[in-house]
Formats: structure tokens, C-alpha cells, sequence
């Protein structure tokens, strides 16, 4: 195998692929990542046979062949290289890497170790803008558990064109807040839905963060069985979908409320902040009192070691005198999602809460109170 190619090419390909390589105790060579060189083109591919990402590099094959190296490694060393022509040359079990006046060879394993990605037969594919569907998966995927007792709790759901849907919603929940969006889908129609396991919808949000500083605009999702693939630009990742049925959490979306306020996101989430700082670790209780005859949203919180703190936050406010505990962290997880002024829902102590953007629909995200 002998191939050369742009050290900013390169370095744009191992980016992509290395975020998915890591130790594996049963399969060590799942740190490696598989280099496939051909006439027509150029492979880099990681997996973790849970998920896996392919990129084509553009290069000038001299020499079929390939052969896998430690990802880490490989990315550090290429990103610490300054001329522009890089060569990769296989000699025996190493792969020496040249550029300009420097060179070195760095130790790996043949190919034939490495998992075989296999062929999937795409049964719907849907066209989406990068950029909408970045900003969604980012907007949900905060609310996904973080553990994976339940399984289907710590992916993303995607319901394309469910019930009364033109496009596409994605939603996660952790049974104490769940966020919402929906944004359009460019072409496709069938309708589906499937669960995608919250370290690829990360793997997603990383790789379109790196596609959007190429310009590519448009992204294929494309559902097989038991498998969802996102293609764009010269890059495709791949990865199983979660066995198991999502909670139907739309049952527990307020339609009414007895109190609704209006306010800058930005300031509220500084009082919050203030107030997270005299909470009860574990427990992170801020009180919301929602003082509608006097335009404004009390905030403030208690601790027993650390003191106390109350703020007032000026509000347009509408409905009933109301009051309501949150955990912190649930709620400036939604509120850092949004920007301008926040629409802020409820019926009472012990029910959930709405907050969305003010004037928008697009995104919801609810939180559950915490029980005095």
C-alpha cells in the first residue's frame, strides 16, 4: 500500500473517523483504524460494532493494499505535521508516514483482523438540511438519560411523519424532562420511527459540527432494518437502533394552563445560576414564585450549609398566583437551548412544566417538579 495526499485532507479525514475508535476489551484492534486504499479511491473507516463511520479521502493511490493503525496516534501525528503533501507508504507490519523532511513509522495490525462493516439495505431515505438537523439533535439530546438501565431512555426517538407531522420530530426523555423539536424534511415521505442510541446521536452532532465548516448544506438519513445511516459529504456513519418502544410521553404534554409568563431568557438564567449556588447538592430545588399581581417571578433557593438566595425576575405574567419547585440543572439545560424572550407554562406544584421560545411551537421542553 503506497498512497499520497493533503496533510489537510488527511487531517480532515482522521478527525471524522477517530471519535468512534477506543478500547475494546474482547477486540483490542477496535482502537485502530482500517486504511483501504484502492485504484478508484480511499478509505478510513472506525467502528465499535456498535456504530461505525466511513470517509473517502482524496488521494493518488501508487499501490493497492490495506492495513489498520491506532487512531490516536495516527490523528496526533498528522495534525502535528506543517508541509502539505503527506505520504503513506505500508512496510511490513508499520506505516511510515513522510512529510517534507520528517518521517516515521508507526507500529499496527493487518486488515484482516478488522470487523467487516456490513452491506445495508436501505428501505427509506430522507433528505434534511445540516445545519436544522444539527441544532435538533443538540436541543433533544440533552434530555436522554445518561445511563442505559433503560435503554430506550438514553437514545433519541425520530418519528418521521407520524400523526399530524409534515417532517420530522425527534424527542428524549429521562422521566424528568423531556424535550421536543420538529423541523422539516427536504424529500422523503415514508412514514417511520425509531429509537437511535444517544452515543450516535453525539457521534452525529460531532461529525455535522465538522461538516459545517466544509459548507456542505444538505444530509441523508437513511432506516433499515434494525440500523439507521447519516451520509453527507464524504462521510457516512452507521450504527444499530435500539431494540425496544419509546414511552408515549405525548399524554403528558400540558394543553392548558393556569399560569403563563413571559421573560428574557438570558437574564432568568442568570438568576438561576445565582440561586444553584445555595441548593442542596443532590437535590439542586430553586423555588419559582410566579407573583402575577406584581409583574414579576420570585427565585430562590436554601441550604442548610450554605445560606440562602432570592431574586426577582420582571415578567409578563398572565393567569393564576402560582409557585413551583425545579431541579436547576433540568431547567437551564431547556433554557440554554433558547434565546430571546421564554414562554413559561403551569398548572400547579405538583405538575409539569412548558417552557418554549416565545411565538414558536417548533420546541418544547418540560420538566417535572420536584415533590415537597
Amino acid at each position: 500500500m503506497k498512497l499520497t495526499c493533503t496533510r489537510e485532507n488527511l487531517s480532515r479525514a482522521l478527525d471524522s473517523v477517530s471519535g468512534v475508535a477506543g478500547k475494546h476489551v474482547n477486540l483490542p484492534i477496535l482502537v485502530n483504524i482500517l486504511i483501504n486504499a484502492e485504484d478508484s479511491k480511499v478509505e478510513l473507516i472506525s467502528t465499535n460494532l456498535e456504530l461505525a463511520v466511513k470517509v473517502n479521502l482524496r488521494a493518488k493511490v501508487e499501490k493497492k493494499g490495506s492495513f489498520t493503525v491506532p487512531a490516536k496516534t495516527l490523528n496526533e501525528y498528522v495534525h502535528l505535521l506543517n508541509d502539505e503533501q503527506v505520504e503513506l507508504e505500508l512496510e511490513r507490519n508499520e506505516l511510515k508516514v513522510t512529510c517534507g523532511n520528517s518521517s516515521t513509522k508507526i507500529k499496527g495490525t493487518t486488515a484482516e483482523d478488522f470487523p467487516v462493516l456490513p452491506e445495508i439495505e436501505e428501505k427509506s431515505t430522507y433528505q434534511l438540511l445540516v445545519e436544522p438537523l444539527r441544532d435538533s439533535l443538540l436541543k433533544t439530546a440533552v434530555a436522554a438519560a445518561k445511563n442505559e438501565i433503560r435503554p430506550e431512555l438514553s437514545g433519541v426517538f425520530f418519528n418521521f411523519f407520524g400523526e399530524g407531522s409534515k417532517g420530522l420530530t425527534l424527542a428524549a426523555t429521562d422521566s424528568y424532562r423531556l424535550a421536543e423539536k420538529k423541523l422539516s424534511v427536504a424529500s422523503g415521505e415514508d412514514p417511520a420511527i425509531c429509537i437511535v442510541p444517544g452515543r450516535a446521536v453525539q457521534e452525529m452532532i460531532r461529525l455535522l459540527n465538522l461538516e459545517k465548516e466544509e459548507g456542505n448544506s444538505q444530509v441523508v438519513l437513511a432506516l433499515s432494518e434494525g440500523q439507521i445511516i447519516l451520509r453527507f459529504g464524504s462521510v457516512e456513519l452507521s450504527s444499530r437502533l435500539v431494540d425496544g418502544t419509546y414511552p408515549d410521553y405525548y399524554q403528558i404534554i400540558p394543553s392548558e394552563f393556569k399560569t403563563t409568563s413571559f421573560f428574557p431568557v438570558d437574564i432568568m438564567t442568570n438568576k438561576i445560576k445565582a440561586a444553584s449556588l445555595f441548593t442542596t447538592t443532590g437535590v439542586n430545588a430553586v423555588s419559582f414564585d410566579f407573583n402575577v399581581s406584581d409583574g414579576n417571578i420570585g427565585v430562590s433557593s436554601t441550604s442548610t450549609q450554605k445560606g440562602e438566595h432570592i431574586s426577582q425576575v420582571d415578567a409578563e405574567l398572565t393567569g393564576e398566583e402560582n409557585s413551583i419547585l425545579l431541579n436547576h440543572r433540568y431547567l437551564l439545560d431547556g433554557l440554554q437551548q433558547m434565546s430571546g424572550d421564554v414562554e413559561f407554562s403551569m398548572n400547579s406544584a405538583d405538575s409539569p412544566c412548558l417552557i418554549k421560545e416565545k411565538g414558536k411551537n417548533d420546541y418544547v421542553y418540560i420538566v417535572m417538579p420536584i415533590r415537597q
